[in-house]
């Protein structure tokens, strides 16, 4: 019989293990082994049968334990400790506080808003899908340990994302489980009377969409999560945060209203409760939370500015972080259903619909323009932008060169932060007692959550016996986990128990392990492994250097096409010749992950380059002594070193088919295995250990550990992206955004007008040493010199005189206006390199409150009359 209502019945713990209610709320647990030893001991079978969760641990334990354990005095001395730890954790001074008090008065923001669709903190917490999740949540954890005053802000979703389980064909399924806030670890924001704090946005036709804020302390970071599932709401409102990344277009467009726009309110309501300060950077974690730039504006307004001002005040003080160079990955929308949802009778009735639609539409050669792109929008509200790799920030550049034309991709004002992992949550404790051992539990946390060295000596001098003795006990972990997952897929699949005597038999603790795990979008290339199937079964089934393989992956519920390559993948490894070699386990998240990658001695990644924007699986595994074998893509093309692990060459040139090229990276991939890979694991040396293997294991933690902490993210993200934004936020004050808005008016009116008529060089004799002397006339219109750059953009030229590895040269004004109103500009060009050289003269606009040259979006180059007549040198 079911139950018509379900509800949550908290615990009444004895008043002296009442702070362990305060450590199941903080999730710092989920990333500190002390509290996690700590809950373990209160009850050690009922931990492992929660899963590790705190709060459902506290909710099972029966009272006559929690008597015990009030008056035992050892438990009672070691959760004072812990609990005084996160005090201490909580309230101290860290790398944020320390560097605020080395610095300048206001050099850094005040706090920060993260923004971010879905937050992968902990299993316990089931609000992400993939990367970009674990990422946010990465984000706001290292942020916590080095005190960087983040607020995050999210959605919470009803049923999360879905649980992936297998038909007995191999066929994905998904499930929806009902997720009951009250039994996390979360709490409502509340006003002070008591009563829950509500914000809600405006819709169509009178109606309102109103949401409660929950709110997860991250450590020292709040996380504001916004819940539509109220009484207020009718039944159709209250769906909208039902799934992550569920819907249709209209769905997915209230959702991410209610992110952008409620999400600025949430934290409005929550710094007026609590007076924790208000941000001075807005960061949107990808396009979906782009709104926020809108309500911001229609903040301003009510403070008096038009939206021109506004939205400069905005830009200034706005990161924007793209993590897809895949466009199908940015989200979309109809300009009529968008023009539906703002404006009289809808959401921001005092912004002209236009110019809201201004914002995200794609207005540039090979754009739609009855499509409103929120990436585009994120891009045109921030001042600030970023990709997450160098490879994806150049990739980046390029994709989105269209909203600067005239601009090399190289100048596109996108730059890049690579990037980490959080290496307290995803290392496995048994590699964190070795450091610990080696160098001390206070100096391995603060390596791995604060990091700043560049190489971590300290591993170099842990014994060969040691590494391998634990890359042994971590494998053989990951046997017992792949086999316990393995046996429940399969009675999920129907299977009985007399079928299932084989997955005693699955993997092997001494046999080379390949891990394989990520969502499963087409170019990740699930199914690349299976190119050639009879190759892969002797790679498996070697009898003296065998493989053997895990694999792990969602396809998005509505990509038959990814849920083809999960059955593909599945089939294979249901052959009863290979199970107990290749195994697929079904529904990847954070709890398998964290075995997995420890577990593995090789990590795969094989997508098509350059389509991989970081890649941070790889990353987890380095942290645990797993070697890396992937194509150059993501954060791998950037840290790639033969030292700790291998480059599978790519066959991306433009005469190569897709299919030719999936075979010709499948036939490397294979190659390597073969030759290189398995034969470095299984040879011996003098002391009958893999020594050559072992260095390579220590090579990856001592070089790539420090690389690809979050805590280096982090502070480059405050260094590069936060500082700036907030020193910019502060100088446009009201009266100098109307000053920039009202100079790029006038400077946009004029530009029609701006030319380059004359360009001539002289000079003795052009070889290396020499100088040219460059004589300019320009037209500029209504502008006056202190409006514009002139410049010369020399370098080398390839066939076609593109100027590669361009270097510019200011020209002064040296006369004008003349009585046709053009002005004069002299300046010399240093021939500073041999062989095919070429330049060209240009003007930008200027102002002291621009970031970046290309910022406004205009350039005025040489006519091709100009430019044939500047090809002559006098002399």
């Amino acid at each position: 019989m079911k139950a018509i209502r379900r509800f949550t019945v908290r615990p009444v713990l004895p008043e002296p293990l009442a702070p362990l209610q305060e450590l199941a709320r903080n999730l710092r647990w989920s990333w500190h082994a002390g509290t996690r030893d700590l809950f373990a001991a209160v009850d050690p079978e009922r931990w492992t049968a929660c899963d590790g969760d705190p709060m459902r641990l506290l909710g099972s334990v029966p009272p006559a334990r929690l008597a015990e354990l009030a008056a035992d005095e050892a438990f009672l001395a070691r959760l004072s400790e812990v609990a005084d730890d996160l005090r201490g954790y909580l309230h101290d001074d860290r790398w944020y506080q320390t560097r605020a008090q080395q610095s300048a008065p206001g050099e850094l923001p005040s706090a920060v808003a993260y923004f971010s669709p879905e937050f992968g903190v902990t299993a316990a917490l089931p609000q992400y899908s993939g990367g970009l999740g674990i990422l946010a949540g990465d984000h706001l954890k290292a942020a916590s340990d080095l005190g960087v005053p983040l607020i995050g802000v999210g959605l919470l979703y009803r049923h999360g994302y879905f649980r992936q389980s297998l038909s007995r064909d191999g066929w994905q399924q998904e499930t929806y489980p009902v997720i009951d806030p009250n039994e996390l670890p979360l709490g409502l924001l509340r006003e002070s009377d008591g009563t829950p704090a509500h914000v809600g946005i405006a819709l169509p036709g009178g109606q309102r969409l109103l949401a409660r804020v929950w709110l997860a302390q991250v450590g020292r970071v709040p996380l504001l999560m916004l819940d539509s599932d109220v009484e207020e709401n009718g039944a159709h409102e209250r769906e909208v945060t039902d799934r992550l990344y569920g819907g249709g277009s209209e769905h997915r467009l209230l959702q991410e209203m209610l992110l952008g726009i409620g999400g600025v309110r949430a934290v409005r309501a929550y710094c007026r409760i609590t007076g924790h300060p208000a941000p001075e950077v807005f960061h949107t974690n990808e396009g979906h939370a782009g709104f926020l730039g809108v309500e911001r504006i229609a903040e301003l307004a009510t403070q008096g500015l038009d939206f021109d001002s506004a939205l400069e005040a905005v830009r200034a003080g706005t990161v924007f972080t793209t993590h897809t160079p895949v466009p199908a990955g940015i989200d979309r929308f109809d300009r009529e259903l968008l023009a539906r949802h703002f404006g009289h009778d809808a959401e921001l009735p005092g912004i002209d619909v236009q110019q809201i639609l201004g914002l995200g539409m794609e207005t540039y050669p090979g754009g739609d323009p009855n499509v409103f792109n929120m990436a585009v929008m994120g891009l045109r509200l921030a001042q600030r932008a970023n990709g997450v790799s160098t490879l994806h920030g150049a990739v980046s550049r390029k994709m989105f060169s269209g909203l600067w034309p005239g601009f090399d991709p190289e100048e596109v004002p996108i730059t890049s932060v690579t990037n980490g992992v959080h290496a307290p949550t995803w290392v496995a404790p048994e590699v964190f007692r070795l450091g610990a051992r080696q160098m001390g539990e206070r100096r391995t946390e603060d390596a791995l959550s604060v990091g700043g060295s560049d190489r971590w000596d300290a591993v170099g001098e842990i014994p060969d016996r040691d590494i391998w003795d634990l890359r042994r006990t971590l494998r053989g972990r990951l046997v017992e986990e792949v086999r316990a997952r393995l046996a429940a897929s399969w009675r999920q699949r129907g299977a009985g128990a007399a079928e299932l005597g084989w997955i005693d038999g699955v993997l092997d603790p001494d046999v080379l392990t390949i891990g394989f795990a990520r969502r499963v979008p087409s170019y990740k290339r699930l199914t690349l492994m299976l190119r050639d199937p009879d190759r892969l079964m002797r790679l498996l089934l070697d009898e003296e250097r065998p493989v053997q393989i895990v694999v792990a992956g969602k396809a998005h519920p509505a990509d038959d096409g990814g849920k083809r390559l999960v059955q593909e993948l599945v089939r294979f490894t249901d052959d009863p010749r290979v199970r107990h070699r290749i195994v697929f386990l079904p529904d990847y998240g954070m709890a398998m992950a964290q075995k997995l990658y420890p577990g593995c001695d090789i990590w795969l990644n094989n997508p098509l380059r350059p389509l991989e924007a970081c890649g941070t699986s790889g990353m987890k595994a380095a942290l645990n002594g797993c070697l890396n074998l992937s194509v150059l893509d993501g954060w791998w093309d950037e840290w790639f070193a033969p030292d700790f692990g291998w480059a599978i060459p790519t066959a991306d040139g433009t005469a190569t088919d897709e299919h030719r090229r999936d075979d010709l990276e499948a036939a490397a991939l294979y190659d390597l295995l073969e030759r290189r890979v398995a034969p470095r694991f299984y040879e011996q040396g003098r002391d009958g250990l893999p020594d050559r293997w072992i260095e390579m294991v220590r090579q990856t933690l001592t070089h790539l550990g420090p690389k690809v902490l979050a805590g280096r993210m982090v502070r480059e993200y405050v260094e590069k992206l936060y500082a700036p934004a907030a020193r910019a936020d502060r100088a446009l004050n009201p009266d100098a955004a109307r000053e920039l808005a009202a100079w790029k008016a006038r400077v946009r009116a004029a530009w029609p007008r701006v030319a380059v008529d004359h360009v001539e060089a002289s000079a003795a004799t052009a070889e290396l040493g020499a100088t040219l002397a460059l004589h300019v006339r320009v037209a500029l219109g209504d502008l006056a010199p202190d409006d514009v750059d002139v410049q010369a953009v020399a370098g080398r030229v390839d066939a076609e005189d593109s100027i590669a590895e361009a270097v510019t040269v200011p020209l002064k004004p040296v006369a004008g206006p003349d009585e046709t109103g053009r002005w004069s500009y002299e300046g010399p060009l240093a021939l500073d390199r041999t062989g095919p050289y070429g330049y060209t003269v240009r003007i930008l606009p200027t102002h002291r409150l621009l970031t970046s040259a290309a910022e406004a979006g205009l350039v005025t180059v040489p006519s091709e009359a100009v430019g044939e007549g500047a090809g002559v040198l006098m002399r």
